[in-house]
């Protein structure tokens, strides 16, 4: 496998998922199939810039986004790091690489009333899947953790003594999230029908389809989609919509952007920051009836 040196070092070294190292790998083959095509390379430690610009205009030119196109040369730039990094060049051809410039997308999160609904929607589930279904909405909506991170996540990762779901993130950083009792109840409901599943042999998940097998990113992203379209008219209706709601329900009920932050496993507040533009609105209405000054 040609990149196999970088993918051992972004997997075990830098810590990343296998999905995005995937995301990475695929990035890597597509520009590396252009040089050979451009430029008759036989490596890409002979790339130099102006190289990489002509495959940013080939990209543009397909139409893709200029997102899609600056997470691609992302890829290109943590690459060549590694190469330097490992001595196989000695200078990055993307050193001198603006990215290109793209409009800030903003996340509308769901509202609480939306979110309310599709729990009502829920209350009265009965059966594995439903409780089931019910289970991954709370855990969303009550912890803020990420696809990746339901999906990843194990029996022994929950203490219902301490009340507690541990959370394995990004870069394999763990965090802990405190869970509220009416979801402590669910997963309680969600254990029993999960023991009774036909074939289990075993399995450590917590989330499993109804045949034992670990639930996958369609299946999580399906049961959102399904649930959220009876309730929301919004475009996009996503678990990382979900994700935002918490964040944003959050801070308009006055929490700390710090403790937000650790709640959602951000590495900084930068991040976490963008959810803040959602609360605006309860700030100027704390700020009408709180300022000295506003009835003057």
């Amino acid at each position: 496998m040609l990149f196999k040196p970088f993918t051992d070092y972004l997997l075990l070294e830098r810590k990343y998922s296998p999905h995005t190292v995937t995301a990475y790998t695929k990035d890597l083959e597509r520009f590396y199939e252009f040089v050979i095509n451009e430029y008759e390379l036989s490596s890409l430690t002979g790339v130099n810039y102006s190289m990489v610009r002509s495959w940013v205009v080939c990209l543009v030119n397909t139409g893709i986004s200029n997102t899609s196109v600056n997470r691609k040369i992302s890829s290109l730039k943590t690459y060549y790091k590694f190469l330097l990094k490992t001595n196989q060049i000695s200078e990055t051809p993307l050193a001198k690489h603006k990215a290109l410039k793209t409009a800030k997308k903003v996340q509308i999160p769901f509202s609480e009333t939306e979110v309310e609904h599709v729990l009502d929607l829920l209350k009265e589930a009965n059966d594995f899947e439903g409780v089931r279904n019910k289970l991954m909405v709370e855990l969303f909506y009550s912890t803020g953790m990420r696809r990746a991170e339901l999906i990843g996540l194990k029996l022994s990762d929950v203490s219902e003594i301490q009340k507690t779901i541990k959370v394995l993130g990004k870069r394999n950083k763990e965090r802990i999230i405190p869970l509220l009792p009416s979801v402590l109840k669910t997963l309680t409901r969600y254990k029993v029908f999960r023991s009774a599943l036909p074939g289990l042999q075993g399995s450590q998940n917590l989330l499993l389809t109804s045949k034992g097998n670990p639930i996958y990113e369609t299946l999580v992203y399906r049961v959102i989609t399904r649930y959220f379209s009876e309730t929301s008219i919004k475009v996009k209706k996503s678990p990382h919509i979900l994700r935002h709601s918490f964040a944003t329900h959050l801070l308009n009920q006055g929490a700390a952007l710090n403790a937000v932050k650790e709640l959602l496993g951000h590495a900084s507040l930068a991040s976490t920051q963008v959810y803040t533009h959602n609360s605006i609105g309860t700030l100027k209405e704390v700020y009408k009836n709180a300022h000295p000054r506003n009835s003057k």
